[in-house]
């Protein structure tokens, strides 16, 4: 740069405070005390701006910060909450908060960063992965079959209590309440002996030798009480989908897989 150029970027750099910054002698430039009070705040500011540019560029390498994951009560208190122990190993610095609501929370509007549903969102900018498929049977504990038998075909059910969902049944339940209408027309459905509006519940239900229930095996994996007492081809199939709002702040603050 020519010396009339920098003479130039010196005066448009002391018009624009209205102050002077340097004394001009023979040999040279000095700095005035306001310009020496100038470099070390800009220097600082330099250096300020270096430092977060490094810890931004340190947080795409290592997740940190809080993260909402919200759920259904069903698949957060069984299949989620068993596999959480792994997550926080891998990712300590990680401030994990999960929310368990049968409602949906509104990922777009932020009440949640990463939703777990039954069912793919309805908002297309959403960054959607299946996670497994979800396989429905029919329960029943050791207790209960030594009291009323193993029903063996569909008209044994009429000897039986069922547990079913109460309503109304969330659409991405699907037909969780089959056995009221195995075997029957959609207007004449089974009577329940029992109906519980939570996955949950009517796996502690079934759990306590009240009757058969219809559950997925997200919530059953883990069960030593509850029997399989249906034959595989009679279950229903649903597939969870876990999704986060448009991924840019997701990804630019955790970057978890």
């Amino acid at each position: 740069m020519s010396q009339s150029a920098v003479s130039r970027q010196i005066s448009a750099l002391e018009d624009d405070p209205g102050l002077k910054l340097f004394i001009r002698h023979a040999r040279g430039l000095v700095l005035t005390e306001v310009g020496e009070q100038l470099f070390r705040t800009a220097h600082r500011m330099h250096w300020e701006l270096q430092q977060v540019e490094t810890q931004m560029s340190e947080s795409q390498d290592v997740p940190t910060g809080p993260l909402i994951v919200t759920t259904t009560v069903g698949i957060g208190s069984t299949w989620l909450s068993s596999r959480l122990d792994e997550f926080l190993k891998l990712y300590p610095l990680i401030q994990l908060e999960i929310r368990l609501n049968d409602a949906e929370l509104d990922t777009a509007m932020r009440e949640a960063d990463v939703a777990i549903r039954l069912h793919r969102p309805n908002q297309s900018e959403m960054i959607q992965r299946k996670l497994f498929t979800v396989h429905n049977h029919f329960y029943a504990t050791n207790s209960y079959i030594d009291e009323f038998g193993m029903p063996a075909t569909v008209d044994n059910l009429e000897d039986h209590r069922i547990i079913s969902f109460g309503e109304p049944v969330p659409s991405y339940l699907g037909d969780i309440n089959f056995l009221e209408r195995m075997g029957r027309s959609d207007s004449s459905p089974r009577r329940a002996a029992l109906k519980v509006n939570s996955i949950y519940g009517m796996l502690q239900a079934c759990r306590a030798g009240i009757g058969i229930a219809m559950l997925p095996d997200y919530v059953t994996e883990k069960e030593d009480g509850p029997v399989q007492s249906c034959p595989r081809s009679s279950c229903r199939l649903m597939k969870p989908i876990s999704s986060t709002p448009g991924a840019e702040k997701f990804q630019t603050r955790r970057r978890v897989p």
